[in-house]
Parts: C-alpha cells; sequence; structure tokens
C-alpha cells in the first residue's frame, strides 16, 4: 500500500473506537496508537468472566479482533474503512489476570485486503502471559466512511 501517511490516523481510530459500544460495554480502552500497531487493555472485572473466573473467549477474540483491525486502519486513507474478513485465534493458556492486552499489528498491508496479527496476554502480579494469538483478513473497504 503506497500511499501517504495520514497525519490524523491516531485521532480517526481513536473516534472509531469511542463508537464502537461494544469496548465501552465491556470497558476497554485503547491507550496505544501507532502505525501498524494498537494496544487494547482490558480490565478484568465480573461481567466478562466465564463459570470458572477466566475472562470469556469470546471477550477474549473480541479485543484481539479490534487491536488487530485498528492496527489495519492506521495505514488506510481517511476515506476508507475496515472491515474484518476472517479470523483465527488459538487460546492456548486461561485468560487469567488483572488485565488483558491485546497486541494488534499488521503483517502485510495491501490495497485491498491487510494481514494482521494480534496477542492477547493476561497480566497478573505484573507479569504477562500470552494466551491467545490470532491471525486475521482485513478487507480495506475504499470511500466508504464509518457512520
Amino acid at each position: 500500500m503506497a500511499h501517504t501517511p495520514d497525519p490524523l490516523f491516531a485521532e480517526r481510530v481513536r473516534a472509531s473506537f469511542i463508537r464502537q459500544n461494544a469496548m465501552a460495554l465491556i470497558q476497554a480502552t485503547l491507550p496505544v496508537i501507532e502505525h501498524g500497531h494498537t494496544e487494547i487493555h482490558l480490565p478484568v472485572w465480573s461481567g466478562v468472566e466465564q463459570q470458572h473466573g477466566f475472562v470469556h473467549g469470546g471477550v477474549v477474540g473480541m479485543i484481539a479482533d479490534s487491536a488487530a483491525g485498528y492496527a489495519a486502519m492506521t495505514l488506510v486513507p481517511p476515506s476508507a474503512s475496515v472491515l474484518t474478513v476472517e479470523y483465527k485465534m488459538n487460546l492456548v493458556a486461561p485468560a487469567d489476570g488483572e488485565t488483558l492486552i491485546a497486541r494488534g499489528q499488521v503483517v502485510r498491508p495491501g490495497r485491498t485486503l491487510i494481514v494482521t496479527r494480534a496477542e492477547v496476554f493476561a497480566v497478573k502480579d505484573g507479569h504477562e502471559t500470552l494466551c491467545a494469538p490470532m491471525q486475521q483478513t482485513i478487507m480495506v473497504m475504499h470511500d466508504k466512511v464509518e457512520k
């Protein structure tokens, strides 16, 4: 994808995140926005836990999907938006901690498709444990901005 980077990409990504009610519902934040990279942080609270006290796998998938999707969004022009078309995630350890961190990264940018990855870490007593690696394909929707 050869284009001049949007100098306002971080503001555009932050505004999109604010409009995403699902992230507000689970109390997630987006503290890191860089070209090709974002992080979503999720405090662990009873509303996101499953019956064993770990964060539910669906919630882990939500933050991985959004972190990688927003990493892709940092690279598209202001006149475009992004949409997930596929992802594959492995739950390799329980999401057990005080906080979860989803780190999204662009693997291969493209004009129509962007390949990304995310890793979700559970933070407990200051120690990070990888609980879910994910690979994703994002579709760039040219000339279609978000509502």
